[in-house]
């Protein structure tokens, strides 16, 4: 039975997503059109993340280590365990950003649309890929914009999610830029709503999220890139509580 009202909440959380997605049509159409108004187009996202999440019962609660000024840029690196992490982290930051997300997600009636207009998608199995990627990350980071990136590359698919090994791109890229890096820590996302939901499926409740101090990279050099890496990851693994 519990098992069932989790489905039956899934269903109800996706429909509120895309009930408010199509809601705001004329606003996406309107800001589609040109590039210069892209900077608009996360509060579309987050009025559609505020009212979804409302609808059925989830709501976000984010902590602070020490005030961060948003009028800064920064690469945004969290953990990855649901898809409610892109929701919070969308809600947590409050500076212009754009996500890096595997290629399928164009496909998605709903991530697709900002997957094909602000944020960047990559193919994993392409180095190429993976080049060009980071060339239009720097891109953004020159412009003022920050990057939110999960360097798990995906969710774990054992239940309770573990944390998976990071990668080191984003922390390359930040030594390079000279720009700081924004740990992100999703406490509990997954225990409000798992993966994709169809296996545990999802549940009305609070998501609690952690911004760590930013991390400054301008006195790093690429040989330090591993240990920002290595250092990134305890920050997050010692909140998740995980010995």
């Amino acid at each position: 039975m519990k098992l069932l009202l989790r489905k039956i909440h899934t269903q109800l959380y996706r429909f509120s997503v895309a009930f408010f997605y199509m809601l705001v049509w004329p606003v996406r159409y309107y800001l589609k059109q040109k590039p210069e108004r892209f900077k608009y187009i996360n509060g579309v996202r987050r009025f559609i993340i505020r009212c979804s999440t409302f609808i059925s019962g989830i709501t976000f609660k984010t902590s602070y280590e020490v005030p961060i000024d948003w009028s800064r840029t920064y690469i945004i690196v969290g953990n990855h365990t649901s898809n409610l992490d892109i929701s919070a982290i969308n809600l947590s930051a409050k500076n212009n950003h754009v996500f890096i997300g595997k290629e399928e997600l164009k496909k998605n009636l709903v991530l697709g649309y900002f997957f094909r207009t602000i944020d960047l998608t990559v193919n994993r199995e392409s180095k190429i890929s993976s080049f060009r990627v980071f060339k239009h990350a720097a891109e953004k980071l020159k412009q003022g914009i920050s990057v939110v990136m999960f360097p798990e590359a995906t969710i774990p698919l054992v239940y309770p999610p573990t944390l998976s090994e990071f990668k080191n791109g984003a922390f390359r890229l930040a030594i390079e830029l000279k720009i700081p890096i924004l740990p992100v820590t999703s406490v509990d996302t997954w225990k409000v709503y798992w993966n994709t939901g169809s296996q545990y499926g999802s549940r009305p409740g609070i998501c609690h999220i952690f911004v760590h101090k930013p991390l400054e990279t301008a006195h790093l050099t690429m040989d330090d890139a591993d240990t920002l890496r290595d250092e990134v990851y305890e920050t997050i693994k010692k909140k998740l509580g995980i010995a």
